[in-house]
């Protein structure tokens, strides 16, 4: 028995809007960054990412760093995106961060070889390039800090942004901002 033509058109449209929804339930959005990721796909397919990745990583995981209670103080971060000039873009970020940041602790990606930069206001910088992710990430440690950056387009080198970081590096040499700190840098021989 043939459908009716609105039947198979109402469940077309559906479509889109099935696919564009974020893993939680948006009746229970609760703020402007929740209610924002409801209404962006993009935002929506990002978290359906990280709860895949998420439930992946778990099990990878010894039980003494099981990232529960850091996810919860993650969704309270990713939360305070409100107060951001770029409030979608600091979602995004977050997201995209905490995903990558999933993926190295678990092992669900390789890790590669890291590259050591010595600098004017930091002792050292290392940083580990993960060219296997989209976008292209980087995760830089130093002071006591890890800090990831993904690669964004230059007109020369290699440029990394990450939340109140960006690195970029040019035959050897590197300029790095922090805060308000910049520096340059130079890869260790």
């Amino acid at each position: 028995m043939p459908q009716p033509q609105w039947l198979v058109l109402a469940i077309f449209l559906s479509l889109p809007a099935l696919a564009a929804s974020p893993s939680f339930d948006c009746n229970k959005a609760s703020g402007s960054v929740e209610t924002l990721i409801c209404n962006d796909a993009e935002l929506a397919t990002l978290d359906r990412q990280l709860a895949q990745v998420y439930h992946q990583a778990l099990p990878k995981i010894p039980a003494a760093q099981q990232p529960k209670a850091t996810q919860r103080g993650w969704i309270k971060g990713r939360n305070d995106c409100w107060k951001s000039v770029d409030v979608r873009q600091c979602t995004a970020l977050s997201y995209q961060s905490r995903i990558i940041g999933l993926q190295i602790q678990s092992g669900l990606i390789e890790v590669s070889a890291s590259v050591v930069f010595d600098c004017d206001e930091f002792p050292q910088i290392t940083a580990v390039y993960y060219s296997q992710l989209d976008p292209v990430t980087a995760v830089f440690r130093f002071n006591d800090q890890q800090l990831i950056a993904s690669y964004v387009s230059s007109g020369s080198g290699a440029k990394y942004q990450g939340q109140n970081f960006e690195f970029w590096e040019h035959h050897g040499e590197a300029s790095i901002r922090y805060f308000d700190t910049s520096t340059k840098c130079e890869i260790r021989k």
